[in-house]
């Protein structure tokens, strides 16, 4: 039988209202006990956690890691276990593959590679129109029996409102949300950073804040005519986050994330980037009061979970110009270490609200296992380490992209040890 003692960690469970130095016994892949100074018997792995934060395993809502099809790129193996060395222990694949995760088949080879690999757990995410051409719905409820746990385009915008109509109604059958890529292509026209005063200044085209708004604004309206559940992937701009706020108030069902480098970093890194196309990201990176405006819907509840939107490229890619790079970086071994940084160590958000934007809503809204350490969950766990020094160096990632804007900062906080199903699947 497998067992594990996880032992002397400050236990932060938001879920059950948990914030105390406890033990954590786990057996056969599921949390058995939690309470202080468990004895359970000679011969039993100790994990030792003392100074440690120990929390529901974290959830990554958005990645994209490549396989099938752009293997040079990322794999299933080499992304999921860069997932478990940046402290999550599941994460949910978007369908922009080759072929697209856009039918049964596809859903299920990702779920099987995944678990032969044993690091962080999978979940994939089933295409909202075949081919993500948006002309048709692909087979949403084939896809969502062989395991999908959401529906999404993204990164492609659906730009036909009745497709997305029909999708959220359809959706509805399988009690699964719908994750929407907010975006105007029209309105954003080719950009290649965010509209404003640094775009004109440096001489990139680029794209506004109401490219995004626009639809954040569309979809917030189809979703309460449905009544399907929408979640709005990686926000940006201080005018969407502020309609997430007011739909809530009037009782739509609309979630919403937003992505570390979104709170992080602005328009103005990208001209000192000295036309770095790392530094390129769709949505862009935008102006510090869109910035602050973020952190502060971080802060007040608005926002439900935080992502890497993990993207990697090949490094060839990179040697094209700012404009013609591809959109993206890599996300999965800095997010939790960005998060804590600039969120946690800085007093924008304490650390039980961390776990319930990583680990608890994620859980949540994908309708997953996991999110608390309650007895008879799954025994997948992130340790952290508060106080730890982390230096971003791409060299050492084990995903396959080094496309990081992120190189050589040296970051306050970071994972300790990531636990799935019981495993130690990676520890610093």
């Amino acid at each position: 039988m497998t067992r594990l003692l996880v032992r002397n960690g400050r236990v932060v469970d938001p879920a059950r209202g948990l914030d105390h130095v406890m033990d954590i016994l786990i057996e056969e892949g599921t949390v058995v006990a939690v309470d202080e100074k468990l004895d359970p018997g000679r011969d039993i792995p100790v994990l030792d956690a003392s100074g440690l934060v120990v929390a529901p395993g974290f959830i990554d809502l958005h990645t994209h890691l490549r396989e099938p099809g752009l293997e040079q790129k990322e794999t299933i193996a080499t992304g999921c276990r860069a997932a478990a060395a940046g402290g999550f222990t599941a994460v949910c694949a978007m369908a922009n593959t080759v072929p697209v995760n856009d039918e049964p088949a596809v859903t299920r080879y990702i779920t099987e590679e995944a678990r032969a690999v044993g690091a962080a757990r999978l979940y994939p995410v089933g295409a909202l129109s075949k081919g993500c051409c948006g002309e048709g719905l692909s087979e949403i409820g084939e896809m969502v029996k062989a395991g999908a746990v959401a529906i999404s385009d993204s990164p492609v915008p659906v730009t036909n409102g009745l497709l997305m109509r029909r999708a959220l109604e359809y959706c509805r059958s399988f009690d699964v949300p719908i994750m929407a890529h907010p975006q105007d292509p029209q309105l954003s026209d080719r950009g290649a950073m965010n509209e404003g005063l640094v775009s004109t200044r440096i001489g990139l085209r680029g794209m506004p804040a109401a490219a995004e708004e626009a639809v954040v604004a569309r979809d917030i309206l189809l979703a309460e005519l449905t009544k399907g559940r929408l979640h709005l992937c990686h926000l940006s701009t201080a005018g969407a986050v502020d309609q997430v706020r007011q739909a809530r108030r009037k009782g739509v069902a609309v979630t919403c994330e937003v992505a570390a480098h979104h709170f992080t970093l602005t328009d103005e890194d990208v001209a000192r980037a000295n036309y770095d196309p790392r530094w390129k990201m769709n949505p862009p990176l935008r102006t510090a009061d869109d910035r602050d405006a973020i952190l502060q819907a971080l802060s007040d509840g608005t926002v439900d979970a935080i992502v890497s939107d993990h993207a990697p490229h090949h490094a060839d890619e990179f040697e094209l110009d700012f404009a013609d790079a591809p959109f993206g970086i890599v996300g999965l071994e800095t997010a939790v270490s960005l998060a804590l940084d600039r969120l946690v160590d800085r007093g924008i958000v304490g650390i039980a609200r961390l776990v319930s934007l990583m680990s608890a809503s994620p859980a949540r809204i994908v309708g997953v296992p996991g999110g608390t350490l309650a007895p008879g969950s799954p025994a997948d766990l992130t340790l952290l380490d508060l106080g730890a020094k982390v230096t971003v160096d791409p060299a050492s990632f084990l995903s396959k992209g080094r496309n990081t804007p992120f190189a050589g900062m040296t970051l306050v906080g970071g994972p300790a040890a990531t636990i799935v199903g019981g495993r130690i699947v990676w520890q610093r």
